[in-house]
């Protein structure tokens, strides 16, 4: 093995995308697939868990064997095979799982389960085979991450150290996007949905609530998921007329936006963070890019696009990390009280 360059295949299955990537080094990825279920669950409003997990076991196959081809590797010549174990849809999870135990078993690999959120959290490290990379977060570091179900602010020393400050104390982010959009009659996803309606709309047409909460750096988004049903229902008994659904998006997501950066920031400062990284679905919408990436205070580092969402080369960036740590360190890491271990059994 060349002890230079670190090779790990990764799935990832605990959602709705079939994903499967080749890292070198925790950073170049070589390949990255993924077959998503979107159009599939729209009909739905909402993930349908168990066609998620036959559609998994219907392609996952496929898909690692394009990853492969597209990294021009075979298995040989990998060091590792990594999955997400948790946090997911337990149909679809134990799809990726049981592929990786395989092709654990088959090789002779050794097998490294990687939390879901935590490489959300190690999505801003990669980059393109064909990119350069002009720096990478240093530590101590804030993160802020925020998905479709999760909405957390993370603390990190160093790689794999974490201590979480605050998190939902209720509805997370993407969720309240999903919710809202329903309520104001935009179809599933809610983030992109109500980001392009957003665009035509004027942010400053409703005045929604932040809520004010003990810890500085919880988040609750409840109260204003209730403040949009409000409006739209009292707008909707006025005149007939047609819901102001590019005000009613601009709005919320401006208000959604202006609370995970404030308080990130909020963080970033007590802790006196060097760098701050967001990650998740989340990430993805433009007006919380663009709040983060205004201000100078903090490096602010966000994965692009194409990694913002559920993709297999973010936990191939994280496995690279409990690789080092495992096998040649020997050394122990934290795990987050709500985040499972990092360990796959083969039994």
């Amino acid at each position: 093995m060349n002890k230079t360059e670190i090779r790990i295949l990764a799935i990832e299955s605990s959602c709705d995308e079939t994903a499967a990537a080749v890292v070198s080094n925790g950073q170049r990825i070589l390949s990255n697939v993924v077959a998503s279920q979107i159009e599939m669950h729209r009909q739905y409003g909402g993930v349908f868990p168990e066609a998620a997990s036959r559609q998994h076991v219907l392609v996952v196959s496929s898909v690692i064997k394009e990853a492969m081809q597209k990294a021009h590797l075979n298995f040989n010549e990998l060091d590792a095979i990594a999955v997400t174990r948790g946090p997911g849809l337990a149909g679809s999870l134990v799809v990726g799982v049981n592929a990786a135990k395989g092709l654990a078993l088959a090789t002779g690999k050794p097998l490294i389960g990687v939390n879901h959120l935590e490489g959300h959290i190690y999505s801003a490290w990669l980059v393109g085979k064909d990119e350069e990379r002009k720096a990478d977060p240093e530590f101590p570091l804030v993160a802020l991450l925020v998905s479709g179900g999760h909405s957390e602010i993370i603390f990190m020393r160093d790689h794999l150290r974490y201590e979480r400050l605050g998190g939902t104390l209720d509805d997370a982010a993407g969720e309240a996007f999903d919710k809202s959009a329903r309520l104001i009659g935009l179809p599933y996803p809610g983030g992109p949905s109500i980001q392009e309606a957003a665009k035509n709309g004027d942010s400053k047409s409703f005045h929604f609530p932040k809520a004010k909460l003990d810890n500085p750096f919880d988040f609750s988004f409840s109260g204003l998921k209730t403040s949009v049903l409000r409006t739209v229902q009292g707008l909707s008994g006025e005149d007939g007329s047609e819901l102001p659904v590019a005000d009613l998006a601009a709005s919320f997501q401006r208000t959604v936006a202006e609370t995970l950066f404030g308080r990130t920031i909020e963080a970033a400062k007590t802790k006196r963070a060097k760098s701050i990284v967001v990650a998740g679905g989340v990430s993805a919408n433009s007006d919380v890019r663009a709040l983060f990436e205004g201000q100078r205070d903090f490096p602010v580092f966000i994965p692009a696009l194409k990694y913002c969402t559920d993709n297999a080369a973010m936990i191939g960036a994280a496995a690279y990390q409990r690789f080092l740590k495992e096998i040649f360190e020997g050394s122990d890491f934290d795990v987050m009280p709500t985040w499972p271990l990092a360990r796959v059994s083969l039994a």
